[in-house]
Parts: C-alpha cells; structure tokens; sequence
C-alpha cells in the first residue's frame, strides 16, 4: 500500500499539497449568521476544508456535567448543559452550512463526539469524520465511526504511542481511510510542547497511514515546519475576532494569519522540489556576472606556453571555467591575447 488517503475529491500523499482545516468548532457562538461568515472569510482565505463540533449534550454528559453551574466570561448559560446547548446546531443549520459551502468550493465536515452525533452527521454524508484527542481511547466509538466508511481524522492530543498504536489496531482493520494528527491538547499550546518530530515517529510506526497537525499554538510557523516533516493535513482553529466570547477565540488564526498560513504552505509545497539539483534558467542571468572566467593576466604573445601566473579568473563567466585552469597550463597560446582576454577553447582540443 502507499501512504494516501482521499477526502471528497482531495488524494493526500507524501507528494501532495497540504490539506488546510479551518477549525470553525463553536466559534460561531450558536450563531448561524456568524458561521456563514466564518465559512466565506475561511474560503477568501484558501482553505481546503471547514469544521464543526457535533455533540449530543444530554447523551453526552454525566446529569452532574450538564447541571454543573457555569458561569463566566466565556458561559453561554448558567449550567455546563445549558452553555452547551447555546452553542449547537441542529439539522436545519448544517443543512444550510452544508449547501453554503458547496456554494464556497469548500469541505464541510464535523467532529462526532458521540454515537448520535456520528449518526447525525452521517445521514448528511459527511465527507470525513473528526474524532477529537479526549476519544482515542474510545473503541466502541472509534470503530463505530469507521464502519460508516469515510475518511477518519484522530487527533492524538495528550496520548501516549500505546494509545496511538491501539486505536489505529482499532480503525484499520474495519476502514483503512485513516490520517493521524500529531496534537498537543492545551489551548493554547506552548511551542515547546508541541513535539512535532512525532510526526516522523508516526510516519514510520504507520507506514501507510497519512500525516498531520492539529495545531494549537498561536501562530503559523510550526504547521509549516510540519509540512516538512511530513504533515499534510493541518487543522486549525479559526475566528473572526480574537475578542469574541468563548474559550477557543483567542488562539485562532484570524483571517489575516489564515491567509498567511494557507500562503506559505502553498509555495513550501513548490518550493520543495523534487530534490534533483540542477541549474535553472533563473539563475542563468545573475550567475553570468557573479562566475568567473580563466582569461590572460597580461598580454601574451602568440605560441607562449602558459603557466598559472599567465591566467586570471574574472568575471562576467562567458568563458572557459576556472576548474579548467589544469588542462589549459603547459599549452601554446595559438594567438596572441591581450590582458583580460578569453583563454581560448580550442585550447582544450589540442
């Protein structure tokens, strides 16, 4: 097998593009408006794909989680379940998302944070399913997940590779279509703990399973540094104001950073080549002036037998090479040269 995974009409491969995730979660606030918005400010932007959260609360919650007061800057109610609540949407407002990115040109997609939200989020036809770092030790979801048979994303926030290893010996034997994100569960994350050479670990313990990063920390740097070592899926949260109310706003790219982001990973995907070194007809101009040419230090009469001290390297580089200077030592000069004058070729065939 070889590492690719297919999401919508997007193969992802070691060679591939990077597949950009805009993290919308429940930065919309409840707000269908505002997540309209979110969806086009992430498409100005360039992303491939845009996300939700899907969470069945009562399902979902200990009656001790959903009744436990709540009540802060950041609290949509006055209970954990009430602020929960706020914020989720229904079949009506995915519906409308839905058809709203198809108009965009955009994946929409959605974490399943539990069994009715993965039925929920499957009667739409879903292109891929989200399964969030507090989940990877969750078989009875992970395999339910993937017997509904589209691409899996596992985030591996706060796991251990034996969590890793046992989740992925879960998924793949029931649907291969599985990517790994690289993850530090901390919002936001510290560059120091984000540990993005696992993404080399993962590469090598999961051969054929493809690479990415969910990326928590405030910035773009890192998701490109991920790319290089192997990442090409790249999640990350998204808002339209830092300000906004809620936990997550803070440390999402705003559509300034987004766009940023989506740019470098981009020309990073060119600018990597294919690793062949040769000259290019870019380079061909400038490298005129700066190489150097072997030309006469002096005038020479015609038949003289140079030596080094008859020989000069100069610029521009429109002659004989200096890594010629050997081969042309110890030869007749066929004319006579005037100082800074071309060693001639013909030299060379002599």
């Amino acid at each position: 097998m070889s590492r690719e995974i297919q999401i919508g009409p997007r193969w992802l491969t070691d060679t591939s593009d990077c597949f950009v995730i805009a993290e919308i979660g429940h930065n919309h606030q409840g707000d269908l408006e505002k997540a309209r918005q979110l969806f086009k400010a992430a498409s100005e932007c360039g992303v491939d794909a845009v996300k939700l959260q899907k969470r069945d609360n009562r399902h979902l919650y200990t009656r001790a989680l959903f009744d436990k007061p709540y009540e802060n800057e950041n609290s949509f109610g006055t209970t954990y379940g009430q602020h929960r609540e706020a914020l989720e949407f229904g079949q009506a407002e995915y519906t409308a998302l839905q058809q709203y990115a198809n108009e965009l040109g955009l994946l929409m997609f959605a974490t399943a944070f539990d069994i009715p939200s993965a039925d929920f989020l499957s009667a739409l036809d879903m292109p891929a399913y989200k399964i969030a770092s507090g989940d990877l030790t969750n078989l009875p979801l992970l395999k339910y997940v993937a017997r509904l048979g589209r691409p899996m994303i596992v985030s591996t926030g706060g796991a251990s590779l034996t969590d890793v290893r046992r989740a992925a010996e879960a998924i793949l034997p029931i649907n291969p279509q599985l990517c790994l994100l690289q993850c530090t569960a901390a919002y936001p994350a510290n560059h120091a703990e984000l540990n993005l050479r696992v993404i080399e670990t993962y590469r090598h313990e999961f051969p054929d399973t493809v690479v990415g990063l969910s990326d928590h920390e405030n910035g773009i740097a890192m998701s490109v540094a991920a790319y290089v070592l192997g990442a090409r899926v790249i999640e990350k949260h998204f808002t339209l104001n830092h300000t906004w109310k809620g936990t997550d706003q803070a440390f999402s790219l705003e559509p300034i950073g987004m766009r940023k982001l989506v740019r470098d990973l981009r020309r990073l995907h060119e600018a990597l080549g294919d690793g062949i070194k040769r000259p290019l007809a870019s380079e061909a101009s400038p490298l005129l002036k700066m190489s150097k040419k072997l030309v006469a230090a002096r005038d020479l009469t015609a038949g003289h037998v140079l030596t080094e001290a008859d020989i000069a390297c100069k610029s521009p580089g429109d002659g004989l090479p200096p890594y010629e200077l050997e081969r042309v030592l110890g030869r007749a000069l066929p004319r006579a040269l005037h100082q800074d004058e071309n060693i001639p070729v013909e030299l060379l065939e002599r």
